[in-house]
């Protein structure tokens, strides 16, 4: 029997690699940017087109490889970062797994120039599919530019698993995002096709938050800064009051490394406890700095998750300072013991001894002197001329106003309301009487038994098909505004309203303008209220960022789905007879009364004789 175990070839092995590297296009945008700055760049410049799939390119200004570097760069676990275990315990750069480039090498034509800053010319290096196809001098600027082009080009499965060019798009931004944000002092752009998305100048950490959420957001920020033996934070939380209900703008960088952390996201969310609203997240930007030899980042093969020593104590001490810091900012009421400079001695009376106070008393004052002559000043005949209380009530009942008769002809308008909203007279009202039960469910009775209906969910269904008509046929109506609404987003989230704005329009809202970082809404849907505006949005944005549709159906589904979720009624909603016979009727003249969009059921039935079976 011949032996089965046998080495791969190379350029297998990469693939395989590359399946953990590379998962889209994102993927190979942070392995070359943390590349870039390993190099001590400090002007990066991104190009992509077709959401990454065509062409990806970075281009940096950093220190540049000689001839052997440049080519040994493409080796598997090759690097220049570690040469001994011990190395991976004090990481203190960013790019240090050498099967980076070898495996996007595997998978996608690359092309590689660069050159040092004493050397006189360059190097270029052509790879497909591991493959070295050239490797020459060049004419080329310091620093390095790297070309991947048609990724995944030899595993058409995993190109067939690629998401639509949006949704890759928003990967993308993510990630450059992220990387960004963890070095304001380096600047970053960012050009997808032939649209510029990010410039963003070198500045400092709070700058650098601003130009990419836009400049309203310097506003909502209270800075967070502790320095501790173990740990010190430095960075920025938003304002309760601006929390929102997606977990979009929350940041954690460990050593100026992006990572994603439960345990320290919940730390935040305690500190914020009592200030938020339901379902709101808070908005932070937070850096760690912390002993490499604490943390351990290679329990992930994205680096995003990483282990500390001990995460009691950083959960405290983050806690504790980010409530701190709302207090010290008036955000969160506070108990302060800090001396107050207003209590403290004037200057002029600071050496000067207290006088004790004088008090003079009249000794000759007489208080029942006084009641004496108050009593005099009454005559007894004017007490026997005033007449007793009862006579000012005498012949009250008996003697009637001259205009009685008129005032019997006045008809007085009634209180009780007899009309009905929807013209049904009483008999048809007892007919299909209803009732609600919990503030939650509409009781109605059927020929053959009882109807309990969820109120939300049947809302959401009759909405759901009315928002679909609308958009559709083009028919909705909207609710001028008397004064537009000012409605502050991060460049993003402008980004999505732009590719949703025909859709939103044909539901009622009428946007007078988009800019930058905000939009003026001077038109409504009848159906919405002027101050559940920006709230049903930030859901909306929130769906299309976990659910991105493929195409102009999905989309208008989604968009839908999203706006019916968040205007149906809610359960605890108390509502009156009328509404109550008004969804009824409105989810039964629906196409598909018995299940919602996502398909829960809206209804169920209680025949009588399983009511019957209750009591045997």
């Amino acid at each position: 029997m011949s032996d089965v175990i046998h080495l791969l070839p190379d350029h297998v092995a990469n693939q395989i690699a590359a399946g953990e590297v590379v998962q889209r296009p994102a993927s190979v945008i942070k392995e070359l940017l943390e590349n870039a700055i390993d190099a001590k760049a400090r002007n990066i410049q991104v190009f992509i087109k077709e959401a990454g799939k065509i062409l990806i390119k970075v281009v940096d200004d950093g220190v540049g490889m000689s001839i052997t570097d440049a080519r040994l760069s493409f080796e598997r676990h090759a690097t220049s970062k570690i040469k001994t275990a011990e190395d991976l315990f004090q990481l203190q750069t960013k790019g240090f797994r050498g099967e980076a480039l070898a495996s996007i090498a595997a998978i996608a034509h690359v092309e590689l120039k660069t050159k040092r800053e004493g050397d006189e010319i360059g190097t270029c290096i052509k790879i497909e599919g591991s493959q070295v196809v050239a490797q020459e001098p060049c004419t080329t600027a310091t620093g390095t530019s790297l070309t991947v082009k048609n990724l995944f080009y030899n595993i058409p499965a995993r190109r067939n698993f690629l998401k639509s060019d949006t949704v890759e798009t928003r990967h993308i931004v993510d990630e450059f995002q992220r990387v960004a944000l963890a070095h304001p002092n380096i600047t970053f752009t960012l050009v997808h096709n032939t649209g510029e998305l990010f410039q963003l100048p070198s500045a400092n950490y709070r700058q650098r938050i601003t130009n990419i959420f836009g400049g309203k957001t310097n506003e909502k920020l209270v800075p967070v800064n502790e320095e501790t033996e173990i740990l010190t934070i430095s960075g920025f939380v938003g304002k309760p009051q601006f929390a929102k209900r997606t977990r979009g703008e929350q940041f954690f960088f460990v050593n100026d490394r992006f990572i994603k952390s439960p345990y320290l996201n919940h730390a935040v969310t305690a500190a914020f406890e009592g200030l938020l609203k339901d379902n709101a997240f808070p908005s932070y930007f937070l850096y760690l700095k912390v002993d490499p030899k604490s943390i351990d980042i290679n329990i992930h093969p994205t680096k995003t998750e990483i282990k500390f020593d001990d995460e009691h104590a950083l959960y405290a001490i983050m806690r504790s300072a980010i409530k701190h810091s709302l207090g010290q900012f008036n955000v969160a009421p506070i108990l302060d013991f800090d001396r107050d400079p207003t209590m403290d001695t004037p200057y002029n009376y600071e050496n000067k001894q207290a006088t004790t106070p004088k008090v003079e008393v009249d000794r000759n004052f007489n208080p029942f002197k006084e009641e004496q002559n108050r009593g005099r000043s009454f005559s007894p005949s004017f007490r026997r001329e005033t007449p007793s209380w009862e006579s000012l009530y005498t012949g009250l009942n008996t003697e009637q106003p001259e205009n009685s008769e008129e005032l019997r002809q006045i008809e007085f308008e009634s209180e009780e309301v007899t009309g009905n909203l929807f013209g049904a007279s009483k008999s048809e009202e007892s007919q299909h009487s209803t009732f609600q039960l919990n503030k939650k469910f509409i009781i109605s009775t059927l020929k053959n038994g009882m109807l309990v209906i969820d109120q939300h969910r049947a809302h959401t269904r009759i909405l759901y098909e009315e928002l679909l008509k609308s958009i559709t046929v083009h028919a909705a109506v909207s609710q001028q505004l008397l004064f537009p609404l000012q409605l502050q987003f991060s460049q993003n989230e402008i980004r999505l309203l732009k590719g949703i704005k025909d859709a939103l329009e044909n539901t009622g809202f009428i946007f007078s303008e988009i800019r930058k970082d905000s939009i003026e809404i001077s038109g409504i849907p009848t159906t919405v209220s002027e101050s559940e505006v920006e709230m049903l949005l930030e859901q909306l944005l929130a769906d299309f960022e976990n659910e991105v549709p493929g195409n102009n159906f999905s989309q208008t589904d989604l968009l839908a789905k999203s706006l019916a979720k968040s205007m149906a009624v809610k359960s605890g909603n108390l509502l009156n007879p009328t509404e109550q016979q008004h969804i009824v009727n409105g989810l039964f003249a629906c196409k598909e009364p018995t299940l919602t969009p996502s398909n829960k059921p809206v209804f169920i039935t209680l025949p009588v004789e399983e009511i019957e079976k209750k009591f045997m």
